[in-house]
């Protein structure tokens, strides 16, 4: 069973940045196995994918973060990270950190993370 950790949510300004980490155990070499992906989910609204990172190392980003926010991993500390610039109060939701089954095609939501908070005030 994979279990993933979220951390680095906080309270920012409009226009501040913010640094998420994924902290991944329970197998080995997680996330150079997997697809590994940032959700996010606020209030009333659906939950929605951010920013996914393939096995391969490609990655994909919602249009609303696109040029604002990078998805990278460190493979040698399983951990996958999201930096968010440039942020709007509409980023203000909780993020969830996904991963896929190993080696899996077309799977980024196998396992979750609780999440953690991100505020961000005008």
């Amino acid at each position: 069973q994979v279990q993933l950790v979220e951390s680095g949510g906080d309270s920012v300004q409009v226009g501040g940045s913010l640094g998420l980490s994924c902290v991944a155990s329970g197998a080995i070499y997680v996330t150079s196995s997997r697809c590994m992906g940032w959700f996010r989910q606020a209030p009333g609204r659906e939950r929605e994918k951010v920013a996914i990172i393939e096995r391969n190392g490609s990655t994909v980003y919602a249009d609303s973060v696109n040029g604002r926010f990078t998805i990278s991993r460190d493979n040698a500390k399983n951990t996958v990270y999201l930096q968010m610039n440039s942020l709007k109060p509409e980023d203000t939701a909780m993020y969830y950190c996904a991963a896929g089954r190993a080696y899996a095609r077309g799977d980024c939501s196998a396992y979750w993370g609780q999440g953690t908070q991100v505020t961000v005030s005008s």
